[in-house]
């Protein structure tokens, strides 16, 4: 484990990278997957269409084709905000269908009477979803969605492989230049991983317990 020891300050510095990754496409695909959820119960056949076809199609593309998508063929049309902004959008894109999708369960799970008695005082369809139909689905929501977010958290390591700096890209430079230690460099690195997918197991598991209860 000293290979470990000794790159623990690069180890530390990539784990902050791969938490960045996590953090800023967790919130944007928090914001994008309930938009799409919510244009998939729209009254509005196009907002129902095209959050269909966006869903069906993110969801089933792998993640690899759409971060090689975002590092290659967006610079080539002149948009290159920095790898690690398009590695954001890429991550963003593939799980907020994932996000949409569990948003769209819980929605599916409070009771139809609900969405008719306030159709029925006068609320908008944005209304009812936003004051009535969405904070009771919350609870339903959460452990689904953090299994989501554990999901996303291992799917930054295919970040490293488009220039982005994060733990995978840190264990494969120091598995190269370290051929006598890998095994330790890949245990040290799955360790980050663990710390923060471990917790998050945890949490979602408590929280379903807590839900089950509550119903």
């Amino acid at each position: 484990m000293d290979a470990v020891f000794e790159n623990l300050p690069l180890l530390l510095e990539a784990f902050g990278g791969t938490l960045s990754l996590l953090a800023l496409s967790s919130i944007g695909a928090l914001v994008l997957g309930v938009l799409v959820a919510a244009m998939r119960i729209s009254p509005a056949p196009p907002l129902r269409i095209f959050a269909t076809a966006y869903t069906e199609l993110l969801r089933n593309t792998p993640l690899t084709l759409v971060l090689f998508f975002c590092a290659t063929l967006l610079p080539y049309l002149q948009f290159f905000p920095g790898y690690f902004p398009l590695a954001v959008l890429g991550l963003t894109l593939y799980t907020s269908p994932f996000v949409a999708e569990a948003v769209r369960s819980g929605i599916n799970g409070v009771a139809v009477g609900q969405a008719e008695a306030s159709r029925s005082i006068g609320l908008t369809f944005g209304q009812s979803l936003t004051l009535i139909i969405l904070p009771q689905a919350v609870r339903m929501v959460v452990p689904p969605m953090i299994n989501v977010f554990i999901a996303l958290t291992k799917n930054t390591s295919v970040a490293g492989a488009f220039f982005v700096f994060e733990l995978f890209a840190a264990g494969r430079t120091l598995a190269n230049a370290r051929g006598d230690a890998v095994i330790a460099i890949l245990l040290g690195v799955a360790f980050f991983y663990l710390l923060v997918t471990v917790p998050l197991g945890i949490l979602a598991g408590r929280i379903e317990k807590a839900v089950a209860v509550a119903r």
